[in-house]
């Protein structure tokens, strides 16, 4: 009978360390900036870079990507678009739908040749949201 207990006690143990291969990246943002189309369908200026201080959540589990701004934005990642990389960029992109059910892409950009510096853009058919961000633990 003890041997048993052994077994269910080593059973137990082995599926409470099985790896997790499910990520979440957290992220902070420094700086907000917003690029819109005009009533022409052209695209205008960049606004002026805002201080800001969200915290971005990428949850591979869930496939889910938070921004914990003022009214929370909630993407629900339908398609992970494989990694694109060349000498300035490395490009991690997503196809969403936002909390309104409105589809848009998001891109975490890595820029290479500006000390690694990463920016979260969530692209509309007429905006275009840019976030600085770095990771947090």
């Amino acid at each position: 009978m003890s041997r048993i207990k052994i077994i269910i006690v080593l059973i137990f143990l082995g599926i409470g360390f099985q790896p997790s291969y499910s990520q979440t990246y957290n992220f902070k943002t420094s700086g907000l900036s917003v690029l819109q189309k005009d009533q022409n369908g052209k695209w205008g200026k960049w606004s002026e870079l805002k201080l800001v201080n969200i915290l971005v959540k990428l949850d591979t589990d869930k496939s889910r990507i938070i921004v914990y701004s003022e009214a929370i934005q909630l993407f629900e990642i339908i398609d992970y678009i494989p990694l694109e990389e060349n000498e300035t960029d490395s490009v991690y992109s997503f196809t969403c739908k936002d909390n309104n059910g409105e589809n848009c892409t998001l891109s975490i950009i890595t820029r290479k040749n500006q000390g690694n510096r990463k920016q979260l853009y969530i692209n509309y058919d007429n905006a275009i949201i840019l976030y600085n961000i770095f990771n947090f633990k």
